[in-house]
């Protein structure tokens, strides 16, 4: 019975973490959300206007050019997946 339970509680939470995902806007949307000098990418005072936490610019930015693209935003948000998904496999491994 606590393992039926166990399960179950596993799959509601990566459901909801799929649904999460499901609703976020694509990289290429939020960047075009963003970019309001329309050169297409985003400087970090634009990051920042746009409520996103400064320290994290950096991080983004893999090139270090000063601006973040969409496929730089979509790898990073792929990133951010893959370790949600490697700390909720290793919080289900766990014994309870």
């Amino acid at each position: 019975m606590r393992k039926l339970i166990f399960t179950a509680v596993a799959a509601a939470a990566l459901a909801a973490a799929g649904m999460a995902s499901a609703q976020m806007p694509a990289p290429a949307d939020l960047i075009k959300t963003w970019d309001k000098n329309g050169d297409g990418a985003v400087d970090k005072a634009e990051w920042t206007a746009a409520g996103r936490p400064a320290e994290r610019f950096d991080a983004v930015d893999a090139n270090k050019d000063g601006r973040i693209t969409a496929a730089e935003l979509e790898a990073a948000m792929a990133a951010m997946r893959q370790r949600a998904d490697e700390r909720q496999a290793g919080a289900v491994g766990r014994p309870a």
